[in-house]
């Protein structure tokens, strides 16, 4: 948002207040200022000159020689603009002059003929040609004809000036307006702010019997306006209008547009003219899927079903909020125009700015938020502003198609609040003055202050916005450094980080890296390998479509890390990562949990000379997991039960159980699923840290070490295929007693002289007494016991 000091000071008194105090004044108490810039600076020597003979080069099919009146002298310029002619009054530059970027302008020739200067188009003096009229695009610009030779040009562009770029955050867009820019600057010095009347007289018949519209999509248009003004003559705008719009950015078109513009900057409210004789009976809905509109700009767009437009019977008008078309556009010709006020749903302008890649300054107002209280006063205002700069009739009323009442704010709080908050100890007639150098009626109320908000300020709502105005206009600079008060405890971590952090501990020290993957995935890989069914969450404006969900499972993030490393030739990768999950929950909003997971492929250790490094298998990856789990000897049995899983091997996959809970799962990454990604065998483990947070853990216990003899027993066994080793120890150490201090599987055999629906397995049971050495009976007793409970449970042959 530019703004020009010298119009803020038709609002505000800024008397002996420079741009760059004025600058420094709003940065500090809220809206930063991104530059302060002097007009005219680095320019100098550049006067008003007349063309007192204009002929063509001799030696030139396009260059002329001008003999110039600069007021001291008639001096010849070559000059190569085509619209130069005699009786001009234009911009000189001086031998000795400096122009745009320091460019020094010298005497010279330009083919053989002598040039004492320059004649400047206003791009040479730094105004942007974005913003230059069209007439004077490609040439010179002309200045009006009562401009006095030898005079700075300067007063005659309005650039004795000096512009502030505001850079304004999406919570003060009350401020991309001189109505909003003049209340902050007159809250900072505390002065009055002077609003500038637009007025006149309604001429016309009524402007219900000359306008027809319909707002068919209510819950997009919060308030619509019309006003018709007839009889307008559709010209140039008036020198110090065009030049107040280039200042600020805005390239002049003619006295109506201009209006529209003018009326814009002062107000805050975008507004639109529309030619009448190019218009039915106007409707605000959606357009058509594919339906094509030709805008302002020259361009033709592809509109959805989304993009709110306003039509009548035939043809596009406008996109709602955005930019006008090219078919019912205000021109040279036009008599009778229509002007359009309204409010749109700020989500839906942004999306459809988006959508087209059109950002204009009033999408920009829009996107934002405007005051809700403005498009009446504006329209009206608009409509008088045109009649004064192009004549015409303003027909009688306003067609108010809809309108919401606007309710102002009215907030409660009290000084002891405010200097809590604050720190300070402002007494409540401090506090009352600042709401008043605000402009915020209040009223006080015993101990509470009643304030008024106005609808301009409609990003304030609720008390701690109000802290923030008394603090910004009391002095951020003077607010109190104060220490904080009370006792201080130490910090220190929560069993959940304490267990994290050991189980980061446990697998560095495994050689495992710890890697942070993306939580952004595409739909199909969000819940693949996810520890437990859920629904995915996904993102209303994602970035793409490979970032659209969130994810469900830590695994599919470290498959592409394996993936990324395994393309550039490592090898041997053993990568965790502890993060978050995300699964949908009830009311919409995404329920999260930390998960630790890791992956393995390659090799255990390198190759030497002496052997091959072994390859990481599943039970490298399950004794990864056993390490984990023995941090926190949960008070129940952690059982291995064979699954299936989607994207897992199905032979070699493993949920991890504690009591009747999955905390997790351990197995191998299904052979396509790795053949997809060129990657070799990856085993994976993936664990839900909260449930194992939350489950019952027996503490670490210690016991003297027994003096007695430990007594080994040797069992092999012939079983079923389908029996697994987890199951089998299990039972044997809920029969195996309370001397029973270890099961080790030692043996397994499959083949020769045995069924192939068996298998052999091999076992050793060590037993050990605390107090007193184990007899045969006692360790025979144990024995049988579990003899007896593999033959009764799983029908097994003793070997």
């Amino acid at each position: 948002m530019y703004v020009s000091y010298q119009w803020l000071k038709e609002w505000v008194s800024l008397d002996g207040i420079t741009p760059e105090e004025l600058g420094e004044k709003m940065s500090r108490t809220g809206i930063e200022i991104e530059e302060v810039k002097e007009l005219s600076a680095g320019l100098k020597k550049i006067v008003v000159g007349e063309v007192k003979e204009c002929i063509d080069h001799p030696n030139s099919d396009h260059l002329h020689i001008c003999q110039v009146d600069t007021g001291e002298e008639v001096t010849q310029i070559v000059c190569g603009a085509p619209n130069v002619a005699a009786g001009q009054k234009v911009i000189v530059a001086l031998p000795g002059a400096r122009i745009v970027d320091n460019i020094k302008i010298k005497k010279g020739k330009m083919r053989g003929e002598v040039s004492n200067g320059m004649l400047c188009a206003l791009e040479e003096i730094n105004i942007p040609q974005a913003v230059t009229p069209k007439e004077y695009a490609d040439g010179i610009y002309i200045l009006p004809e009562d401009a006095v030779n030898g005079d700075s040009v300067f007063p005659y562009l309005g650039m004795e000036d000096a512009i502030l770029e505001l850079a304004i955050t999406p919570n003060r867009a009350d401020a991309l307006s001189m109505y909003g820019v003049a209340y902050e600057v007159g809250a900072i010095y505390n002065k009055e702010v002077t609003v500038p009347s637009f007025t006149g007289q309604e001429t016309g018949p009524k402007t219900a019997l000359e306008v027809k519209a319909t707002v068919k999509e209510t819950e997009a248009v919060s308030d619509f306006y019309l006003r018709k003004v007839k009889g307008v003559t559709v010209a140039s705008s008036p020198r110090w209008l065009q030049n107040r719009l280039m200042h600020m950015g805005i390239r002049p078109m003619n006295n109506v547009v201009d209006a529209v513009n003018y009326m814009m900057l002062t107000f805050g409210e975008p507004m639109h003219a529309y030619d009448a004789s190019k218009v039915g009976n106007m409707e605000v809905c959606f357009a058509k899927e594919g339906e094509s509109f030709q805008a302002l700009n020259e361009e033709e767009y592809t509109l959805t079903a989304e993009d709110l437009v306003i039509r009548d019977e035939h043809q596009i008008l406008s996109l709602a909020g955005v930019m006008g078309g090219e078919s019912s556009a205000v021109q040279d010709t036009t008599t009778d125009v229509i002007l359009e006020a309204g409010i749109f749903a700020p989500s839906m302008i942004r999306k459809t700015s988006q959508r087209h890649h059109l950002r204009t300054e009033s999408s920009q107002r829009f996107e934002k938020g405007v005051n809700a209280a403005m498009p009446k006063q504006a329209i009206d205002a608009l409509a008088f502003f045109i009649q004064k700069l192009a004549g015409g009739e303003v027909c009688e009323g306003r067609l108010d198609v809809v309108e919401t009442e606007v309710k102002p704010e009215e907030i409660t709080i009290t000084t002891d609040r405010i200097n809590h908050v604050l720190g300070t100890s402002l007494s409540t007639e401090e506090v009352v003055e600042i709401f008043g150098a605000l402009q915020f009626p209040t009223e006080v109320m015993a101990e509470e202050i009643h304030v008024h908000v106005p609808a301009r300020r409609f990003d304030i709502h609720i008390e701690a916005d109000l802290i923030e105005e008394v603090a910004r206009i009391y002095g951020y600079d003077r607010l109190p450094s104060t220490l904080p008060s009370g006792a201080v405890e130490s910090g220190q971590l929560t069993p959940k980080q304490k267990m994290i952090r050991q189980f980061r501990h446990q697998l560095e020290g495994q050689g495992c890296q710890e890697v942070i993957s993306y939580a952004l995935l595409t739909e199909d890989e969000a819940n693949r390998y996810a520890l437990a069914e859920g629904k995915n969450v996904a993102l209303d404006f994602p970035m793409s479509q490979e970032h659209a969900f969130l994810r469900q499972s830590l695994v599919t993030g470290l498959l592409n890390d394996l993936q990324f490393n395994m393309a550039r030739q490592n090898k041997d990768l053993a990568f965790y990562e502890v993060g978050t999950v995300f699964e949908q929950g009830a009311d919409r909003l995404p329920i999260e949990r930390t998960h630790l997971a890791f992956a393995l492929t390659g090799k255990q250790t390198p190759d030497t000379w002496q052997e091959k490094g072994k390859e990481v298998d599943f039970f490298y990856a399950k004794g990864l997991v056993e390490g984990i789990l023995a941090y926190l000897n949960p008070v129940e049995t952690v059982q291995y039960v064979a699954s299936q899983r989607e994207g897992m091997h199905p032979g070699r996959c493993a949920d991890i159980v504690i009591g009747d809970i999955i905390i997790g799962y351990v197995g191998e990454i299904h052979p396509t699923d790795a053949k997809r990604r060129d990657l070799s065998r990856v085993y994976v483990a993936e664990l839900d840290v909260d449930a194992l947070n939350d489950i019952a853990k027996a503490g670490i216990q210690f016991a003297e070490v027994s003096k007695f003899p430990t007594v080994t027993r040797d069992i092999a066994i012939l079983v079923d295929r389908t029996v697994t080793n987890g199951e089998i120890e299990a039972l044997i150490q809920e029969k195996g007693g309370k001397w029973l201090r270890s099961v080790t599987l030692f043996d397994v055999y499959m083949g020769e002289n045995i069924a192939e629906d068996k298998k052999s397995m091999a076992y050793q049971c060590a037993f050990n007494k605390q107090d007193a050495t184990l007899t045969d009976e006692e360790i025979e007793q144990a024995m049988n016991k579990i003899i007896a409970a593999l033959e009764e449970t799983y029908q097994a042959v003793i070997r």
